[in-house]
Parts: C-alpha cells; sequence; structure tokens
C-alpha cells in the first residue's frame, strides 16, 4: 500500500510538471515571478520563446530568444508555434487574414493598379481549392499608388504586422493577434511586476484559446466596419451626428472616431459571439489560396436556418478524431460520437451546431448557453415567387455602413510609415469624406448572382502632390473597366434583423434600386445628392433615369456582380402596383409566378384615360 501511494504521488507529481519534467530547473521564474500559465499545456518557458533558462544572468538567458516579446511573429513562427501546431499553421500561410491577396487585388482594380498577377504581403505559391498552383508575389514590390497605399494605409489590420499605436485598435502579429489579445493602450496588465505596464504587450501572457468579440474589433472597425455594426456601433462623421432611434454617444474608438449605439444584429443582442457563427477554417484559412473573403468564408445564414426549399443539412460524428470534435476540446460543450452536426455551405461540420429532436441548435463555444434557430423553409412569406435570387441580408439587413465621397491625398514632399517596411518612406497619405450613411441601402446582383446590399467600394477621388508639393492629379476618378467611374460592391453589414425590410419600401423606393436621394419627376428619377464631378449624377447611387430611359453610370466591382438591369428594375416597381391592395407578404397570390405584361397593360389602361 505504502509502495503504492508512492508511486501516485510520484505520478502526479509529473503531471503538475508539464513540460518542464526532466528539465533543469528554470531561471526565468526568478525575474517574472507571478507570470501567468500560456496554457496548461504551454508550460515551458524555452520551447516557445527561445533563450536559455538555466541562466540567471538575464543578458546571457535572453540571447537567442524569438522575439523575444511575440514568438508567433511569421519571422520566427516555423520555429515556436509551428513546431506544434504545423496543421493550423499551414492553414495561416494561406489564410487571406495574412495574405490579404482579395484587399491588394480589389485595391489595384480602384487605383489603376492592374490585375496582372497576383500580389499578397509575402512571396509565396500555394494551392487553390481545385488543386492547382497559385503564386503570390510580394507587395513590396508592387511600386505603384496602390501598392504604396496598401503598405501605408491598410496593411496594419493584416496579422503578420503589429499595431501597437491605435486605441481600441492595437494587435499582436502572428498567432498572438487572435490568441494573445492587447487590452485599449497595449499594456500588459497581469501580476508579473517586472512586465506590469508595460507597452506594447498583450494584457496578460495567458492564451485565449478561444477568441473573444473585442479580438475581432480589433480590426474590423474599418472598411466594411462589420465588428461595429455587429454590436450597435456607428461611426458616422462623429458621435454626434444624429442617427434615427441610436443612442447617446459618443463613445471613442481608434482613430480617435466617435461611435454613437445602433440597432446591433440580433444574433448579438441573443448572446452569440462572433466565433459561435464562425468556424475557424473561416477565421483561420481552410489550407487552399483564396482571392476574395466570400470565397473563403463557409458560413451561411442558410446552414442554419434553411432556405425556401431545403431544410438545413446534417451528419453525425462517427469518428473520434473527426476535427470537430478536436476542435470542440476548448469548448463548454465538447462534442460526443453520434452527435449530429449540422452543415456548412461547403459541406463541413459545424463544431457547435447541432440537429436535435428536430430542431437546429447552436451552443455557444464559450458560455454553453442553447439558441434554437428558427427554421425557414415552407414558410410563405419565404416563397415570394421572384424572390429565389434575394439574400437573405438583402431583406433582413437593419443598415449598412456607407461612405460616400472619399478624398484621397497622397503627399509624396512628405513621409509616411511603411508598415510592411518598418519604416518611413517619401509619400504620405491622408484622406475626408463627404457623407455617411446607414438606411436605405442599395441592391444589386452579387459575386453569386444573388441580390445583395452594396456599399462604395471604393468610391475614391485621388489627388496627388509631388515632391515640391506641386499638384500632379487633383480630384482624380481612377479608370475601371476602360472609364473612369465609381464604384460599389456587395456587402453583408453583419446588422441583421428578424424584421424585415418592408416590401412597399424596396419595391416603391428608387434608393434600393441604387438611384441614392432623389425626387421622381414624370418618368425621370432626378438625383439630390450630386456628385461634385458631374452634375446630373448621384454621389450616393450608381443609376439614373431619365424620361423613362433607366442607365447605370457607375460599377459594380467584384467578378459575376452587376447592377439590375432595365427589365428587371422596371419589374420591381411594377409590383408595388400590386402593394397597393395585397400587403401581406404572406398573401397566397405572392406564391405564383408575376404576369408582367398583365401589369403593363393596366398601365397603359391609365396612361389612355388620363
Amino acid at each position: 500500500m505504502r509502495r503504492f501511494l508512492l508511486v501516485s504521488l510520484l505520478f502526479i507529481a509529473l503531471l503538475l510538471s508539464g513540460c518542464r519534467g526532466g528539465q533543469p530547473e528554470s531561471q526565468c521564474e526568478r525575474c517574472h515571478a507571478g507570470l501567468e500559465l500560456a496554457s496548461e499545456t504551454h508550460q515551458d518557458c524555452i520551447a516557445c520563446h527561445g533563450g536559455d533558462a538555466t541562466i540567471s544572468d538575464k543578458e546571457a538567458a535572453h540571447a537567442g530568444m524569438m522575439g523575444p516579446r511575440n514568438p508567433s511573429d511569421p519571422k520566427f513562427w516555423d520555429k515556436s508555434c509551428g513546431q506544434c501546431h504545423d496543421y493550423q499553421l499551414q492553414r495561416l500561410k494561406s489564410n487571406l487574414m495574412l495574405t490579404n491577396t482579395g484587399f491588394i487585388k480589389n485595391i489595384r482594380l480602384t487605383w489603376e493598379g492592374g490585375e496582372d498577377r497576383l500580389y499578397a504581403t509575402r512571396a509565396q505559391q500555394l494551392f487553390d481549392a481545385d488543386g492547382e498552383p497559385v503564386e503570390h508575389h510580394s507587395v513590396l514590390n508592387l511600386q505603384n499608388l496602390s501598392g504604396e497605399l496598401y503598405r501605408k494605409y491598410c496593411s496594419l489590420c493584416h496579422v503578420g504586422v503589429e499595431s501597437n499605436q491605435s486605441w481600441k485598435g492595437s494587435h499582436a502579429s502572428g498567432c498572438a493577434a487572435c490568441h494573445f489579445p492587447f487590452n485599449e493602450n497595449g499594456t500588459y496588465q497581469g501580476n508579473d511586476q517586472v512586465m506590469r505596464g508595460k507597452w506594447p504587450h498583450s494584457a496578460s501572457h495567458r492564451m485565449e484559446p478561444l477568441p473573444t468579440n473585442e479580438v475581432c474589433i480589433r480590426c474590423h472597425n474599418r472598411s466594411g466596419r462589420i465588428a461595429l455594426s455587429y454590436q450597435g456601433f456607428n461611426d458616422g462623421n462623429n458621435g454626434m451626428v444624429p442617427v434615427n432611434n441610436a443612442f447617446p454617444g459618443p463613445e471613442l474608438i481608434s482613430g480617435a472616431r466617435n461611435v454613437t449605439h445602433i440597432q446591433a444584429d440580433i444574433h448579438h443582442d441573443k448572446g452569440l459571439e462572433c466565433i459561435d457563427c464562425h468556424t475557424s477554417r473561416d477565421v483561420m484559412g481552410d489550407g487552399y489560396a483564396y482571392e476574395n473573403m466570400y470565397l473563403q468564408t463557409e458560413v451561411a445564414c442558410e446552414d442554419c436556418h434553411g432556405s425556401a426549399t431545403q431544410r438545413p443539412k446534417f451528419q453525425a460524428v462517427n469518428r473520434e478524431n473527426d476535427e470537430a470534435v478536436r476542435e470542440s476540446r476548448s469548448y463548454q460543450r465538447q462534442l460526443q460520437l453520434g452527435d449530429q452536426l449540422v452543415q456548412t455551405s461547403k459541406g463541413r461540420s459545424y463544431s457547435n451546431v447541432f440537429y436535435r429532436d428536430g430542431q437546429v441548435v447552436l451552443v455557444g463555444k464559450r458560455d454553453g448557453r442553447e439558441h434554437v434557430s428558427k427554421v425557414i423553409t415552407g414558410t410563405a412569406e419565404h416563397q415570394i415567387a421572384g424572390h429565389e435570387r434575394m439574400e437573405c441580408y438583402a431583406c433582413h439587413s437593419a443598415a449598412v455602413p456607407q461612405c460616400f465621397g472619399c478624398h484621397t491625398q497622397y503627399d509624396r514632399s512628405k513621409k509616411g510609415m511603411d508598415f510592411m517596411l518598418g519604416r518611413e518612406t517619401p509619400g504620405r497619405f491622408s484622406e475626408t469624406e463627404d457623407y455617411r450613411s446607414l438606411y436605405p441601402f442599395p441592391l444589386a446582383l452579387d459575386q453569386r448572382g444573388r441580390i445583395a446590399p452594396l456599399t462604395p467600394g471604393c468610391q475614391t477621388f485621388v489627388s496627388v502632390l509631388d515632391r515640391k508639393g506641386m499638384p500632379v492629379k487633383q480630384e482624380y476618378v481612377a479608370e475601371f473597366r476602360g472609364k473612369k467611374q465609381l464604384r460599389f460592391a456587395p456587402f453583408y453589414s453583419h446588422n441583421t434583423a428578424a424584421k424585415a425590410v418592408g416590401c412597399s419600401e424596396c419595391h416603391a423606393n428608387p434608393s434600393f434600386l441604387g438611384f441614392g436621394q432623389h425626387v421622381v419627376v414624370g418618368q425621370s428619377v432626378e438625383s439630390t445628392l450630386l456628385c461634385e464631378k458631374a452634375d446630373e449624377l448621384p454621389l450616393d447611387g450608381f443609376m439614373v433615369m431619365k424620361q423613362g430611359q433607366i442607365q447605370p453610370f457607375s460599377a459594380v466591382v467584384r467578378e459575376h456582380s452587376r447592377p439590375l438591369n432595365e427589365t428587371e428594375v422596371r419589374r420591381v416597381l411594377m409590383v408595388n402596383q400590386c402593394l397597393v391592395c395585397h400587403d401581406n407578404p404572406k398573401d397566397p397570390i405572392y406564391q405564383q409566378a408575376i404576369n408582367y405584361d398583365r401589369i403593363e397593360e393596366c398601365f397603359k389602361r391609365a396612361a389612355a384615360t388620363e
């Protein structure tokens, strides 16, 4: 019995020693007493940071360290995180959050940078989803205005570069960008008195296996502003701009911007975090190289809610080494063999969404709370004839951030920080804007050929000053597809509402079709917010109507995207005649295909009697 007890105590001691078992006593704790363990499986300082834990002299012990603050920086991650997590690292190397391939590609299209090859944050060869090789060229070699803009204005949000001077917008580089989050001002606030208050550091040395919404908002608060919209924030021209049904502001965020509180996304109000819907493959990549985020993202509204005709798909867990099982180890609710898992739009299993007793149940990854998802399959209001091409969020978006008239100046007489090179080089960017809007929002065909909201993307007027500060270009509109034109892009704002946009709002308000703010005069739609480059064209739209003739004048970017054509616009407006009497979307009349010729006859009869 005594021998058994001795062996048991020895075994427990070895377990408690973690990664340090059998190793000489570490000298790290002599200075860093109180420093939090990264995790129960990351207890050996040297395995991650490098250096020599047997030496008490600080300089000698720190020699050869990776970082030393952040061994997960891309310069070191093959020797640090990648030693144990090669599967995750290889996925991350092709991830759009690192490569920014789509970001750079679309900047080049906007700024006349060409489309001859793919540029990314680093030169490397990857493979696309069909297994074909994809060559990425380094953005450091992109010697034009679009390359300069990315390196000096956009690159701070990609996970390969540390951002440490933005209030509520700072983050580490590499894996630590998500798993060792910064606080508002990037200072360490843990228990190690040697490090406490130092900048730039993560708020704690404790690893965060499940990134919080505060991690996501560090980057996703500019451009599309999806993290702001999701949590119910709007950064208007300043926080005091009146917003209908908004709560008082302002609240300060990065870039010295103020935000007001608006209606949040319904999923946020229900308590869902970003990671509860998005899979690790959305966030970290799946190992394939994609050109745009919509191709990498695998989640869709229909996965949990079904479509008009098909219920959500599911599949049973039948292997204990299933990837979904492995991912759930950090969750409040771990997966079991036999669990029925809902499938993503790419046919892969969610790790926290179950099919149980005829219901779709999403379980919060962090808190374990259960949320029953309403399945809309077969409901009358979702089977309206003619709505087959509608994205769910075309009707269910409460707000879409739109920023009109972006005036960007590039001044070669001043120096600006090149965040990719880590030093200042000649050329500094600055920008102003004309107007912001949340609602209404225009609709057009997106990359999938479905009708979706649009936002300006990117509606840029460029001014360039030479090395003497003299203007070379003044308020220049770049060419796209062979002509000078402003651009809009398909966009999901992450501001979903249970209540859909009203039928009469969409069918009777030309703003939803891309005409911007307007007044209707006879058979013409006259814009009231005009572009300063054209006397008769709207700044906040991409369509005009003159004497019944409809003409798009701005481009809708992204492959396969386009404005609605004249026939489609006319049919949308025709339905408004039906809505005068049939204003209930559940009305059986809308389950039938509309006879537009019949409506046209009504128009002609009405015109004849005037």
